[in-house]
């Protein structure tokens, strides 16, 4: 049976010297979204940006569901944020007519309506130019060696989907295999995060595999992504215009989001993220299984206004990352750290 633990995938730079940490205070993980649109001002979805803090964006939801007396499928947001911090996100509520609520009658201890407009569009998963990210880092002191792991880390690091996406202990992957293997699971939301779960972590053994064995060096047959796209092509072999657009950014190198067909490569980087895959037959079977849609993702993630300040003991870091990118996957890199919060969950849990 194939143990689903999550492994310690590869570092980039090598593993980090310095130990800190993360969630201590909730002001010490900020997220804001960024719309890539304005709101038109009329229409029959209300746009609400909301700060919260302790709460799930499915809670939060939930909250505005019953508080404008709709059904809960009216209500929609661009993407999940953490529970343990202080996130500002945009969500939407469907609501016909000219019905207009008294929407800063929700704020609380952990709701802070910010702003409400009309739009003449339901806001759907993945509508976001991006998020911006300030977080603390306890517990560091400086040194010329982490100030050299900035520099590395502001050039980019592997683009791995953190371990919320895997549920404490990588327990999502597990439940998903029980689920390819037969076990029902009529919750569609529970079905989906271990859909995403299964394929995340397929994704992160290839990328980590790859930075092992090959580093950044390309292999024949990469499926390669354009810059500020998601498109990709195949590059079957690496002539000397290729190399030099991968070296600028025009172009990146990618792996597999494998689903019901191919893994969209050729040559010797198929063979190779075929070679990976293969201890993971059920997880494969199962997506297969699932009809989920083949696609590719970024090997590398480069975090866009990268910035630190100390101050007062701690390390404050600032960037924006694209839309399903992970802060996570940055502060790794950059310092072993312990998150406050995934402690306190553990100890409450023993």
């Amino acid at each position: 049976m194939t143990d689903y633990t999550l492994p310690q995938w590869h570092h980039l730079y090598g593993l980090p010297e310095a130990e800190g940490r993360i969630r201590s205070q909730a002001e010490h993980f900020q997220v804001d979204e960024l719309l890539p649109f304005t709101p038109d001002g009329a229409g029959e979805h209300h746009l609400l940006h909301i700060e919260k803090r302790d709460l799930t964006t499915h809670h939060l939801a939930k909250t505005l569901a019953r508080f404008a007396g709709v059904p809960a499928r009216d209500v929609s947001w661009a993407g999940l944020k953490d529970r343990h911090g202080v996130t500002r996100q945009w969500l939407s509520v469907r609501i016909p007519g000219k019905v207009e609520p008294q929407w800063h009658e929700l704020n609380d201890e952990r709701i802070t309506l910010l702003a409400a407009h009309r739009h003449g569009r339901k806001l759907r998963t993945g509508a976001l130019a991006g998020n911006r990210f300030r977080i603390a880092v306890a517990g560091l002191s400086e040194s010329p060696a982490l100030t050299a792991r900035l520099a590395q880390v502001a050039q980019g690091v592997p683009n791995y989907f953190g371990e919320q996406r895997f549920g404490h202990g990588g327990q999502n992957v597990e439940r998903a295999a029980q689920m390819f293997g037969g076990r029902k699971v009529k919750d569609r939301n529970k079905r989906s995060i271990y859909l995403s779960a299964a394929r995340s972590y397929l994704f992160n053994q290839v990328v980590s595999a790859r930075l092992a064995n090959q580093g950044l060096a390309p292999l024949a047959g990469d499926a390669v992504m354009l810059a500020g796209s998601n498109s990709f092509f195949v590059a079957e072999q690496w002539d000397a215009t290729h190399l030099a657009r991968l070296e600028e950014g025009d172009i990146e190198l990618s792996a597999p989001m494998p689903g019901d067909g191919p893994l969209l490569s050729a040559g010797d980087a198929e063979a190779f993220e075929a070679e990976v895959l293969a201890p993971f037959a059920p997880l494969l079977e199962g997506l297969k299984g699932a009809r989920v849609d083949p696609d590719r993702r970024r090997l590398l993630l480069k975090p866009e206004q990268f910035r630190h300040q100390w101050q007062e003991g701690l390390l404050w870091l600032e960037f924006v990352l694209p839309p399903g990118a992970f802060a996570t996957s940055v502060l790794r890199e950059l310092v072993r750290y312990q998150d406050a919060q995934a402690v306190e969950l553990r100890t409450e849990n023993e």
